[in-house]
């Protein structure tokens, strides 16, 4: 697990907080885009430079 990746403890924590399934579908890959939001802020990196594993 790198410094980019949740834990399953941490996702289970965050989940219930997302609003995306209650107003659309729910996105398959949310986890790993979730994780590439927080990848983004973390690194101060810009969005054209976020690794393919996020989506």
């Amino acid at each position: 697990m790198t410094r980019a990746q949740l834990t399953d403890q941490e996702w289970t924590f965050i989940e219930p907080y997302l609003p995306i399934g209650r107003f659309g579908p729910y996105p398959e890959r949310l986890r790993e885009q979730f994780e590439g939001v927080i990848w983004r802020f973390r690194t101060g990196s810009q969005w054209r430079e976020m690794p393919e594993r996020f989506g």
